[in-house]
């Protein structure tokens, strides 16, 4: 027991940095309650603990009596002499009282009950070390699966991932390897401190440009705000405050350099740095480039932006599930609204109603069949006249080849008339 007991001592202060006066509590504590049994319910009984020899032994504090009526608390006046000669009636003596097994009670008892003790105080140390330490990135290795938690090796200490904190893109494999962002350090949670680590939170984004690029490490590009989808997208906006600096290029590195780093420790998550402007409307409009907005109107009180863009471009400006607009909402802390532009849409029904009466009037055809034309490209005389033939007229009117024959023929025949312009 005695070179066991060494051994767990050194193991647990040279590799887990755990205060060996802390173990000697921690064991003397068990042992006292493991103690109990075998010794009896002794007055004011403690256990002392030699961590350099490795010895344990037992000590009650018993009252000198004449005549013992309760062997648990007293002894004789001649017992007591032998461990104090100046001893009198109702002096307080210490007498070892360790049993003949209490290597065997040390090794079977008490064991379970100081290594689960020294748990506690490995936890302690673990908060002590990493309290001041949120918000950090730190590297560890995957070890295994507690649920849907991911258990991290850090070193010294263990990190919990909760399943809300993994990017759902991404595989966990023990033995992996990998950067994570060190999101709280609790001391009581139900399981005593933890280390809650996130692959998913905005900030692990944060901190990774931060190590990749010089220019936010020492603040002449700073980054403005953050607005990220774990796995799928993330939005960075940046700005410098020297007008030399482009924060933008920056961040990109030359030929993309740094931001691929970034990329790649995101395992290929998309990555849009924007150039962050003072002005909302210029903001948005920077935040959803290439879409071109055709006109916005901003709402500072009720942080609100409604905006317009063309029919082609609101799908891309939504994004696909509605992904684009949230995430440009959350960067630039505004609701958006975002609607397709209505005016353009009635200026091209103007000019397509003009096109069909002018060939309703010059032709002698119905409305329908001028529609028709138009839809199809032929909105105009001269295209009917020299830019297309029979056959193609033909075909944008379901086959009719008579009507197209009548149709082109009419169409020639204004076009030469100098009457007819």
């Amino acid at each position: 027991m005695i070179s066991e007991l060494k051994a767990l001592f050194d193991y647990y202060e040279k590799e887990k940095g755990i205060d060996r006066n802390k173990m000697v509590e921690a064991l003397s504590q068990a042992l006292l309650a493991a103690s109990k049994k075998s010794i009896g319910p002794a007055r004011e009984l403690r256990i002392d603990i030699d961590p350099d020899k490795g010895t344990i032994k037992a000590f009650a504090k018993l009252i000198a009596v004449e005549t013992v009526t309760n062997r648990w608390e007293e002894l004789p006046l001649e017992t007591a002499k032998r461990f104090k000669k100046s001893a009198v009636l109702g002096d307080e003596i210490e007498v070892e009282v360790t049993p003949n097994n209490m290597g065997r009670i040390a090794a079977q008892t008490a064991k379970q009950t100081m290594l689960q003790r020294l748990r506690m105080a490995e936890k302690e140390n673990l908060y002590e070390e990493f309290k001041d330490r949120t918000g950090d990135v730190v590297s560890g290795v995957v070890r295994r699966f507690e649920k849907s938690d991911v258990i991290v090796d850090l070193g010294k200490f263990e990190g919990v991932m909760t399943s809300k904190e993994r990017v759902s893109t991404e595989d966990y494999t023990p033995g992996d390897r990998m950067r994570f962002y060190v999101k709280a350090v609790e001391k009581d949670s139900g399981r005593g401190p933890e280390i809650i680590l996130s692959r998913a939170h905005p900030n692990f984004v944060r901190r990774l440009f931060e190590f990749e690029v010089s220019e936010i490490g020492d603040r002449t590009v700073e980054i403005a705000s953050i607005a990220r989808e774990a796995g799928y997208r993330t939005k960075v906006a940046v700005h410098s405050a020297d007008e030399k600096v482009d924060p933008v290029g920056a961040c990109v590195g030359l030929r993309g350099a740094r931001v691929k780093n970034i990329v790649r420790e995101l395992n290929n998550e998309k990555v849009d740095i924007i150039r962050w402007k003072a002005d909302p409307a210029e903001f948005v409009r920077e935040a959803l480039k290439p879409i071109k907005v055709l006109s916005i109107s901003v709402n500072t009180d009720k942080k609100e932006a409604r905006l317009t863009v063309s029919d082609e471009d609101l799908s891309k400006a939504i994004g696909r599930r509605g992904q684009n607009a949230r995430l440009t909402s959350r960067l630039v802390g505004m609701d958006l609204v975002i609607e397709k532009d209505e005016h353009a849409a009635e200026v091209f029904e103007g000019q397509m109603g003009s096109a069909v009466h002018h060939l309703v009037d010059a032709l002698g055809i119905t409305e329908d069949v001028a529609r028709q034309l138009t839809q199809g490209g032929m909105g105009d005389l001269k295209t009917l006249a020299t830019g297309v033939d029979v056959s193609d007229i033909a075909e944008v009117l379901d086959g009719d080849q008579a009507l197209a024959q009548q149709i082109f023929d009419k169409a020639a025949a204004h076009a030469s008339s100098p009457s007819k312009e």
